[in-house]
């Protein structure tokens, strides 16, 4: 399906301070954020008209520019408001919010103490990233050719723009392949996230294992799912995983704001099957986020709960 350019709708963007029309929200081509990467945002999804974990979408945008160096012109309160101004101005129900801040044109040099901050939110309407059927049916990811940098060569804490360079290379690189997504691993070859999400693998343990993360963001949705698993009674371990572990998964899932949960069939030669704990647990996300009554999210299985 084509979409409009992201450049040309109709609706409004909140911009410094005022809702304006959505061709009027630009900036110049000189800003700082454009040349050396100094922005951060937010990803963030409403569902039946409320934003979903909306105060931790932004205090985390708070938390990366204060690693990026600069303040937000506004408080996590008020970022929540305006957040929730756009989607009411824009008269969405089901949509995307995106929270950017950016460093502007008043310094252009690698120095940029005496830049504005700017900062804009937009909303529009977007289903699910993946569709239902490719939820299920699950995506076909390759290991990337680039790996996710360590904590003392860039601020990996922050949700910043910068960062995700890497995920872009890597996703072209395995879309030319015919893959849907890529696998990255960090600097010392362990598994580390896929370009946009954080993954989870069923062991033959029967517990959900997840990599620590020390170098990749600790998204929300990746929280909210561990949270909804211990709730469902699935242990859940967070540790480092090493690649040859792959051959030991027996199904395995994405989370993320887009992604939602996204179950993966295949990545490099390894094959597996959506079970019963990946569909437990899009089920308790879709209630969590209002998409089905509670009653729905089915319990986890028991070979799957805390002996």
């Amino acid at each position: 399906m084509i979409t409009p350019p992201y450049d040309d709708r109709d609706g409004f963007i909140w911009y410094d301070g005022e809702m304006v029309p959505w061709r009027e929200a630009k900036l110049h081509v000189l800003s700082h954020g454009l040349h050396y990467a100094s922005s951060v945002f937010e990803g963030e999804r409403a569902y039946n008209g409320s934003i979903f974990k909306l105060s931790e979408h932004s205090a985390r945008l708070a938390a990366s520019a204060q690693i990026m160096g600069f303040k937000l012109p506004v408080s996590v309160d008020e970022l929540d408001r305006i957040c929730a101004e756009t989607l009411l101005a824009n008269g969405i129900v089901n949509g995307y919010i995106r929270p950017v801040a950016w460093r502007g044109s008043e310094m252009m040099a690698v120095s940029a103490q005496s830049n504005r901050i700017h900062l804009a939110v937009a909303a529009w309407s977007w289903p699910s990233y993946f569709s239902p059927e490719a939820r299920l049916r699950g995506l076909r990811l390759k290991t990337a050719p680039w790996h996710r940098p360590p904590p003392d060569c860039a601020p990996v804490m922050a949700k910043a723009a910068g960062l995700y360079m890497i995920c872009t290379l890597s996703k072209h690189a395995v879309e030319a392949q015919g893959y849907d997504d890529a696998l990255m691993l960090d600097w010392r070859g362990l598994v580390a996230e896929a370009t946009g999400a954080n993954i989870f693998f069923v062991m033959g343990d029967g517990r959900l294992h997840t990599p620590t993360p020390d170098c990749f963001l600790d998204g929300i949705t990746r929280q909210t799912v561990i949270e909804l698993a211990r709730d469902q009674g699935i242990e859940v371990v967070e540790r480092p995983i090493a690649p040859s572990e792959l051959s030991r998964a027996t199904e395995v899932f994405l989370t993320g704001t887009a992604a939602e949960v996204t179950s993966v069939c295949e990545i490099d030669h390894h094959r597996f099957t959506p079970g019963a704990i990946t569909r437990c647990l899009m089920d308790a996300y879709q209630a969590a986020t209002g998409q089905i009554e509670a009653a729905v999210a089915a319990p986890a299985p028991a070979a799957a709960s805390v002996a």
